[in-house]
Formats: structure tokens, sequence, C-alpha cells
């Protein structure tokens, strides 16, 4: 062994504890960074240099250490598990969301809901019955005219939540062109990064953060290839491949009431839909679906629409074979206009006790029967109060049925995120004896050199000075 080779043994030592050093660092400096994932430096020992010559020891020692890099200490199976979750979590999360808000604007069970005004309604016809004035006139006039007000003002209201929601697709879908845009980039970097030996952690690290971002989103799937890209795919189809990523569009009605399914494309390939089964996008495309295709939304618009119909249908044809106080035949209660949403069709015919129907023909001016069978409606097996009554039970269970599924999925989301950060966050406390680690080994290797400076000097300025 060379006199000199323990200078560049210590060399290798100081280089290998200041790399440690420095990793340290950086872990300590993104402790709260989202998406950063610990690193570590990896070392190997030197061999010793081979030896020749014609006194050659038989003493073999080694070279040193050597830094053969910074490994990430990520795990692709837990990244792939978190978007796997995200993307159940983001469609339950938003189906279940919108449903509530639904369910909170319907105001069922309670005293400003559309039962109880049914009820109120009814029982205004009932004390008609019994007091044929005009006070009890007015009073189921009013009535008919708030339940008519509420019928409209509840489609209205998820009307408008359809809309919102509708343009929130449009956005998200944008967003999530631009991602894949960004990852695409990012997969360039990193495989660049990587055919050149040079470390590329935190682009990944930023990349993943990005994928997990598309997957809530839209459902997005990855898998991470041999040159270190990321492939995302969407129903099957690549989003982003290599440094490349295409484009969606959606396209369907604009409003609640027009025909037809949203639907998400490729822009390159407008006439290919692609099947958004996950994440946030494809938990609202399944709230705005169609009543006929479970839509939640739909679902509830056509409630109404189906109350209007039927409290118009069940009133009319029992008013029509009354006759009023005058003798005239009675006509329709309701008016219901056919061109547009029944719920905002219906209107009240009737503006006085004068064209109330009260009386069966025949019996006289003081009889009530007519009034008496109209309150009677609100008992009946088939009248609108059951149409209604029926919907708002199916519905709460499916809300309910909702709201578990998004709780449970969230719960999975949040497992897998902190199996993730288990093994890939920094700690703050092992992090500490690190760096209490590396620094003490750079001081031992800086003493190495101090001892091996201090022999060479020995050697060469003092060999040969004896008898001088």
């Amino acid at each position: 062994m060379s006199s000199f080779s323990g200078l560049r043994l210590a060399e290798s030592a100081l280089s290998a504890a200041r790399a440690g050093m420095t990793v340290t660092g950086q872990n300590i400096a993104n402790q709260t960074t989202t998406g950063y994932t610990r690193q570590r430096v990896d070392q190997a020992p030197l061999s010793g240099v081979g030896q020749t010559g014609l006194w050659k020891s038989g003493l073999g020692i080694g070279g040193g250490v050597s830094v053969t890099g910074v490994a990430r200490l990520g795990d692709a199976v837990l990244d792939a598990r978190v978007r796997d979750a995200l993307s159940t979590s983001g469609f339950w999360s938003a189906r279940a969301t919108a449903a509530a808000r639904a369910e909170s604007t319907m105001a069922e069970p309670t005293a400003d809901g559309l039962a109880a005004n049914l009820d109120r309604f009814w029982a205004g016809w009932s004390d008609l019955a019994n007091t044929p004035e005009p006070a009890a006139a007015q009073v189921v006039l009013t009535n008919a005219q708030v339940l008519v007000g509420q019928i409209a003002a509840g489609y209205q209201a998820v009307a408008g939540q359809w809309g919102d929601l509708r343009g929130q697709v449009d956005r998200d879908i944008a967003d999530v062109n631009a991602v894949a845009g960004q990852v695409a980039t990012l997969n360039g970097q990193i495989r660049d990064a990587l055919h050149a030996g040079r470390n590329a952690n935190e682009l990944i690290d930023q990349r993943n953060v990005l994928a997990q971002q598309l997957s809530s989103a839209i459902g997005a799937t990855g898998v991470v290839e041999s040159d270190g890209t990321l492939t995302l795919r969407v129903d099957g189809n690549a989003l982003v491949s290599g440094d490349r990523s295409r484009s969606l569009q959606v396209s369907g009605p604009r409003e609640i009431s027009d025909a037809g399914r949203i639907v998400v494309s490729w822009a390159d390939r407008p006439d290919v839909p692609v099947a958004v089964g996950g994440g946030v996008i494809g938990g609202t495309i399944s709230a705005l679906a169609p009543a006929a295709d479970g839509g939640t939304l739909a679902g509830v618009a056509a409630a109404y629409n189906d109350t209007a119909a039927a409290l118009a249908a069940a009133v009319n044809d029992v008013h029509r074979t009354g006759v009023t106080a005058g003798g005239a035949a009675g006509g329709d209660f309701f008016a219901l206009d056919t061109t547009g949403p029944a719920a905002l069709g219906l209107s009240v015919v009737p503006t006085g006790l004068d064209q109330l129907a009260l009386a069966a023909p025949g019996a006289g001016a003081k009889d009530t029967t007519i009034a008496d069978r109209i309150s009677a409606l609100g008992a009946s097996a088939t009248g609108p109060s059951k149409t209604w009554a029926t919907f708002v039970t199916g519905f709460a269970v499916a809300v309910a049925g909702d709201l578990q599924r998004a709780d449970i999925a969230d719960m999975g989301a949040v497992a897998a995120v902190t199996a993730q950060q288990s093994n890939a966050s920094v700690d703050g406390d092992e992090a500490t004896i690190n760096l209490l680690t590396y620094q003490t080994a750079y001081q031992a290797a800086a003493r190495v050199l101090t001892a091996m400076d201090e022999a060479l000097d020995l050697l060469i300025n003092r060999t040969g000075l004896v008898g001088r």
C-alpha cells in the first residue's frame, strides 16, 4: 500500500460524510414540503489497488468509500395505492356532496318542506268543506299559490345546482389537460436526467404530486416505465406517455332539461368517448346523468315534475266533477303548461270562492262534497303526497348510501396516504441523528487525514537526518 493511499482513503471518507450531511440537510429543509420523499446517501467500499513489484506486500487494505448515488426512499406500490384510493374517494365525495346539497334544499322532513305544504293544502280543503266561506276559500287559494311556488323554487334550485356542476366539469377537464401537460414535461426532464446520471429525485416528487391530482380529478392510473417516465391512463388509454400528453374535451347538455348525456372524449378523436369511472369528474358526471341512468339531480328534478303533474291531474279530475255556487260546471283548479318542465308550468286557475266547484251536481248550493273529496286526496295511496313521500324516502336512503360510501372511501384514502407517508416522509428525530452521525464521521475522517499528513511529514522531512 502506498504511503499516499491513506490520504486518498481519508479524502473519500470526507467526501462521503459531506454528501451525507448535504442530503440530510436537504431532508430537514423539506420536512414540511408537500410531496417530498426523504433521501439517503448510498455508499460502497472501495477495494485496494492492485499490488505489483518484486517485494509486494501481502497486506491488502481497501481504498476507502465511494458514494454510489442518492436513493429516493419512496415505494411505487404505495404510490399506486394512493392514486387508486384518491380516485375512489374523489368519485364518491363528489357524488355524495351533490346529493347532500340537493337533499338540504328539499328541507325534508321539516315544516318548510314540500310534504308539509301539501298537508296544509289538503287541510285547507277540509276546512273549506266544513265552512264554505270566503276566508276559508282564500286560505285554500293562498296555500295553492305557495305550493306552486315551492315546487317551482325546488326545481329551479336543483336546476341551478346542475348548471353549476356542469360548468365545473368544463373547468376540471381544462385543469386535467394542463396538469397532464406538466407531467409530460417532467417525464422528459426525468428521463434526460437519469440517462445523464444526474439526480432526479425532486423532479419525481413533483411528478407524483401532479399524478395524484390527476387520479383524484379523473381517476387516472399510472405505471412507472423502465426509462423512469410515468404513463398515466384513463379508461385504458394513455393520457400521458413519455413526454407527450393528450387533451380531453367534454360535450353534452348544458341545462338539466336538455336531453342527452355528458360525454368526455379525446380532443384528437372526438368520436371516441372516454368512460370516466373515477375521480371528482367521474362522480360529478354520475350526479349529472339523466334520471333513467341514476343521475342524482335529474332524479330530484323529475320528482318535482312528477309531483306537479300528479297534483294537477288529481285535483283537476275531482274539481271538474263539481259545480260552483252559481251552478257552473267546475273546470281545472290547476293549469299545467306542457311546453316545459311541469314544475315550472303549474299555476292556479280560480281567484275566488265563486270559481271553486265545491258541490256535487244537483246536491244544492250549500253542498261541499267535492271539497271533501279533494281533501281526501292527501291520504290517497296513489295521490300527489304519496308520490312525493315515496321519492323522498327512496332519495334519503340513496343519499345515506352515497355518504357512507364516501366516508369509507375517504378512510381508505387516509390509510393509503398514511402508509405512504410513514415510508417516505422525513422524520425530524431520525434526520437529526443522521446529521450527528455524518458530522462525527466527517470529524473522524478529518483526524485520519491529519494523522496521515503528520506521518508523511515525519517521513519526508526527517528521514536521513541522523549523523548530520
